[in-house]
């Protein structure tokens, strides 16, 4: 059974996020003001993706613990359910609650299940934990080190192949922000980088280089998708190349029609590495289950912005993406059907799809953006 398609996520307790229902769709922009829960989802997707890959300790701490994480005032525990449609449509449920225990937490309890089954191939509560073992239609409990700080899901053995998949399926979420990304004249995406197989660019740009160049060797037609979508976004582009600068490391060089020389890595704007970046981000997403990009828009041209809305519809068929952005720009170039809107009502999110807003008379005098700015979407622009 191959798994291809998130179905619903629900919230419960997590910052603003305290009693939050999303119906998935392959892709959403999200808009809202600045602490409407934009951030907050990216977090639960990219939290529970760390869960599933044993590091649930290591990225509650990094995000300073339970405690700061639960809704104020309102909750006492934090709850996620996420549901994964497979090839035989029938779907696979995962619900997993936190609990505060004196300076940490405790993962209260865990199920994964699918209702036409009359077993759960991970029934946990507490210290008690049990994995479903279907050739002898029986439960196991762990006779392996097994540590209550991290998931059962993330320590199924590996020949239980529903509970695997799932697992490898929600491990695959790739999280990056635009604006994070370093650009300095030290920066990593501005140096020579090794020659390495690698299928993703780093959060940082590190191994952008290393990537591209991976690309060019082994997956042609997604080398010359980017190229192809840089020379429409800079028309006077003609290619990268990549030189070597010292044994098994390369540098990387554009050429355009406009200089006599290449101009290297060190020597291109913020806009258009960025631009490079988000782009290779984008065209190497499809081995993700999900895909989060934050503040795409930053340093870009408008223009680049409406290149950008087309990709993401394009690598929408094979990963799930997530946008979050504050640019009435790219509002513009996306569709109702694309965009959550994000509101805070007492403290709690509360999240709309745009489609369900009946702006089709407003559409016929106003674009999508003019309407936010205007507030009839909500999301205060």
């Amino acid at each position: 059974m191959s798994f291809f398609k998130y179905n619903l996520i629900t919230i419960n307790g997590y910052r603003r996020l305290y009693n939050t229902e999303l119906r998935m769709r392959p892709l959403s922009v999200m808009i809202g003001e600045n602490g409407a829960g934009k951030t907050s989802l990216l977090e639960v997707f990219s939290l529970l993706a760390d869960s599933a890959k044993g590091k649930l300790q290591q990225s509650m701490s990094r995000l300073g613990g339970i405690q700061e994480l639960l809704t104020i005032e309102k909750s006492k525990k934090i709850s996620f359910g996420l549901s994964i449609l497979g090839s035989d449509k029938h779907p696979i449920y995962y619900d997993v609650s936190l609990q505060p225990k004196g300076n940490s937490y405790e993962i209260s309890s865990e199920k994964l299940y699918q209702k036409d089954q009359s077993f759960d191939y991970i029934q946990s509560t507490g210290t008690s934990i049990k994995y479903y073992n279907s050739e002898t239609k029986r439960y196991i409990t762990p006779n392996w080190a097994h540590s209550y700080l991290e998931t059962s899901l993330s320590q199924v053995p590996k020949m239980y192949e529903i509970s695997e998949i799932f697992r490898t399926h929600m491990a695959s979420c790739q999280y990056y922000s635009a604006n994070a990304l370093s650009l300095g004249h030290d920066a990593p995406i501005r140096l020579p980088q090794k020659m390495q197989p690698v299928t993703d660019p780093g959060k940082n740009g590190e191994y952008l280089v290393s990537c591209l160049y991976h690309l060019r060797e082994t997956s042609p037609e997604l080398y010359e998708a980017i190229e192809d979508t840089l020379c429409t976004a800079f028309p006077g582009f003609k290619k990268l190349n990549f030189p070597p600068v010292a044994t098994g490391t390369i540098a990387m060089t554009w050429t355009d029609k406009n200089y006599s020389i290449p101009l290297y890595s060190s020597q291109l704007s913020e806009g258009m590495l960025r631009f490079l970046w988000l782009v290779t981000i984008l065209y190497c997403s499809e081995s993700n289950s999900i895909t989060l990009v934050d503040e795409p828009e930053v340093s870009l041209h408008p223009q680049l912005l409406c290149i950008l809305s087309d990709i993401f519809r394009e690598v929408s068929r094979k990963t799930h993406l997530f946008i979050a952005t504050h640019s009435c720009r790219l509002i513009r170039f996306m569709h109702p059907s694309e965009v959550i809107v994000i509101d805070s009502e007492n403290g709690q999110s509360q999240l709309k799809w745009a489609d369900n807003l009946r702006l089709d008379n407003w559409l016929n005098e106003y674009n999508l953006d003019e309407l936010w700015t205007m507030g009839r979407l909500g999301g205060k622009s």
